[in-house]
């Protein structure tokens, strides 16, 4: 039985295998020389989520890297078998000598991030059907409603969602964004250089 798991659990049991949780799923990239080394690390990190793959792994190749992440569609957040999942991908990719990591302090141009983008509105019910329409995105899955996430279709983009507010804020502007990295990368992208 799944169970779902919060930040900081998830974070606890995922970490030594170089997976960071960011934004109600597990995340790593795999350094790799080229594309079809890129392939391979896919391939590989499918079959060891077996039948499970579909649910619950998502896969982005680059010649540079493989970005692995790791969310039940079911319950749209992490759960005991995504961190299960998490450490089978890490054992298959060490098998060919590579690593699951959240490139910190390793040279990467930038570690793993979220970007979310945030609307303040006084009727999110209102606005919404307007952005997603705009956007073409679609409903995250899991709870729906007004105040539910937009996200795009293919994942490429960053999602979308909507803050209550209780009264106007002219003065104020009411989209920002959202930048999220993993816990032990916030303090050096906080501090000036």
């Amino acid at each position: 039985m799944e169970t779902t798991l919060n930040g900081p659990r998830a974070s606890a049991a995922v970490e030594e295998s170089g997976w960071r949780y960011l934004l109600g799923g597990l995340h790593a990239a795999v350094p790799v020389g080229s594309m079809a080394r890129a392939a391979e690390v896919a391939t590989l990190a499918v079959a060891a989520c077996g039948d499970d793959a579909d649910r619950h792994l998502a896969v982005d190749l680059r010649p540079g890297r493989v970005l692995l992440t790791l969310r039940s569609a079911g319950h749209a957040a992490v759960t005991t078998l995504d961190v299960e999942l998490a450490h089978r991908v890490s054992a298959a990719v060490a098998g060919l000598g590579l690593r699951t990591g959240p490139e910190i302090a390793t040279g990467a141009p930038r570690s793993l991030q979220l970007l979310e983008i945030g609307i303040d509105a006084l009727d999110i019910a209102a606005i919404r059907p307007f952005w997603k329409a705009l956007l073409g995105y679609a409903d995250e899955p899991g709870p729906d409603g007004p105040g539910a996430a937009l996200v795009a279709p293919l994942g490429q983009g960053p999602a979308v969602w909507f803050q209550q507010m209780d009264a106007p804020r002219p003065q104020r502007n009411r989209v920002h964004f959202d930048l999220c990295v993993p816990h032990d990368e916030a303090l050096r992208r906080s501090t000036p250089r």
